[in-house]
């Protein structure tokens, strides 16, 4: 039986804000940036590497695999002349902080009341490492991570599960993603998205909506 697809309800009053992490409140936590200076740093083979990483680094995602597990598959399958806590702390230490976003998605939660959600693709020891770092879960109610719930995107499955968790309507939500591609399957299932290119832009998009005023019964 083939899925519709909904039109996503841009009049209805926005209770919960669904947000990516890497592109948008961080930057991303091991992207091809990241593996190239990782290879530079530690004398890798760039080609060699970049190729076990796709071969493999879905399943870590998807929290099938420890982080140990995918350096072995990655660096490790041969002996270094660097340990294993050198380049993990190498890796940790790529995630830097957009500090505006984060003060913007902050500002939007105390004016408006807003669940925020999280739905991100990373591996368990990242998303901790971020969390405790930059102290997320001081304005995150929720954490859908990929390695959390053992799927990832584009799979419609975490954003209907992150629906769940929030206990919130399609309608209600507003989805906040710099890859276009995620925002459409949100945008698929009735969810609102903004594709986030930049500061301003995305700032402007949420102080365009309507925010539901209802206040949760004690």
């Amino acid at each position: 039986m083939t899925e519709t697809s909904k039109t996503p309800d841009s009049q209805a009053p926005v209770t919960t804000l669904f947000c990516d992490v890497g592109g948008v409140l961080l930057t991303n936590g091991w992207d091809r940036n990241a593996r190239s200076l990782a290879a530079e740093t530690f004398q890798l083979d760039a080609e060699d590497m970049n190729e076990r990483h796709h071969l493999t680094f879905d399943t870590y995602e998807e929290g099938e695999l420890s982080l140990d597990e995918y350096l072995d598959r990655l660096v490790f399958f041969k002996p270094r002349s660097f340990t294993r806590e050198t380049f993990r702390k190498f890796m940790f230490d790529q995630s830097k902080p957009y500090p505006e976003m984060i003060e913007l998605v902050r500002r939007m939660k105390a004016e408006h009341g807003l669940k925020i959600v999280v739905v991100s693709n990373e591996g368990r020891e990242l998303t901790e490492h971020r969390i405790r770092t930059f102290a997320l879960d001081c304005f995150v109610d929720v954490f859908v991570s990929s390695s959390f719930v053992h799927f990832r995107k584009p799979d419609k499955k975490i954003f209907r599960l992150a629906l769940d968790i929030g206990q919130a309507k399609p309608d209600e939500v507003v989805y906040i993603d710099d890859r276009s591609l995620f925002v459409e399957v949100a945008s698929s299932i009735g969810i609102r998205g903004i594709v986030h290119k930049d500061l301003a832009s995305t700032r402007q998009q949420l102080e365009a909506m309507t925010y539901s005023t209802s206040p949760c019964p004690i």
